[in-house]
């Protein structure tokens, strides 16, 4: 009954103060603090009343209870210059995601389990807003950028040998490492620069220029090359008045009219228009493309 009791009073703050972490950062604390530390007893009962009956009020309480948590584990990435505030914020979110999946079931205390997406969390959020962070994309970047600082024993540059002992450590490549601290203690840089006299170190310098691409080159010439071998090998599948036609009219540079064309084979320039058109719907078949398929436009690029 006690036990109840605390926890109905401690709940009760809710209403009287933002659970929002704030500027004031020790005023939040001191409201979460209020919430009691469940004893395992407690914290199954309320776990298995959640997981077994959807019962959200269980499910508040279990996360109002391990919020001083969350500030424990945000106080461990102060380093990082970026708001406590914010960072608790997005624990918060790692600790309701993880008691949403939380499963009594199998045995572990809720804070074992819900460390890893409290932490997930806040490395997205560290990812998306720490300007080093923004070329850290591999997962062995990322497994770097958290552990590298703290593998460091000296503040200057790491030696051969403490370099590979932090690869093998890390389970990563030297030059990885190399690398990483590169960026680590590079220096911001101003996008347009500072120097109105030589900017060209600037990032603005380094878009790409409006020039053709070199890849998109590449690219395009083997869409082209593709296209070809696909549209003879369509072609060859149809009867031979039916590529005289498509060949006269979409791959000669002298194009042929319908009416010359209806002259040749001695019928209406109405039937060898419809014999074209049947052409270009078995050509769309071939090329095993959608309803939206431009038979003539792709026929000429491919050509």
């Amino acid at each position: 009954m006690s036990g109840e009791k605390t926890m109905s009073t401690a709940t009760g703050v809710l209403s009287l103060q933002s659970l929002s972490p704030g500027a004031d950062i020790e005023s939040y604390v001191q409201t979460i603090s209020a919430f009691p530390i469940l004893s395992p007893e407690e914290e199954k009962a309320l776990a298995e009343r959640f997981y077994r009956h959807n019962d959200l009020e269980a499910a508040r309480q279990l996360v109002l209870c391990h919020l001083r948590f969350v500030v424990h584990l945000a106080r461990t990435y102060q380093g990082y210059g970026l708001p406590q505030a914010d960072l608790i914020q997005e624990g918060n979110v790692g600790l309701m995601k993880a008691v949403k999946r939380f499963n009594p079931e199998v045995g572990v205390r809720l804070v074992s389990f819900a460390v890893h997406w409290i932490k997930a969390e806040m490395h997205e959020y560290i990812l998306r807003n720490w300007r080093i962070v923004k070329v850290a994309t591999t997962k062995a970047q990322r497994k770097l950028f958290f552990n590298l600082r703290g593998a460091k024993k000296r503040l200057s540059w790491l030696n051969p040998a403490e370099t590979k002992a932090v690869a093998d450590d890390l389970g990563v490549s030297a030059a990885e490492v190399s690398r990483m601290e590169s960026r680590l203690a590079a220096a911001d840089v101003a996008f347009d620069g500072v120097d109105a006299e030589d900017d060209s170190s600037a990032p603005a310098q380094y878009l790409s220029s409006s020039s053709a691409d070199p890849a998109d080159a590449v690219a395009e010439e083997d869409w082209r090359n593709l296209s070809q071998a696909k549209l003879a090998g369509a072609i060859a599948k149809l009867d031979e008045r039916s590529r005289e036609i498509i060949a006269a009219r979409w791959l000669s540079d002298d194009k042929t009219t319908l009416t010359n064309l209806a002259d040749r084979y001695g019928v209406s320039a109405e039937r060898v228009r419809q014999l074209e058109k049947n052409a270009l719907k078995k050509l769309r078949t071939s090329f095993g493309t959608d309803d939206g398929f431009d038979g003539p436009q792709v026929i000429r690029q491919a050509a």
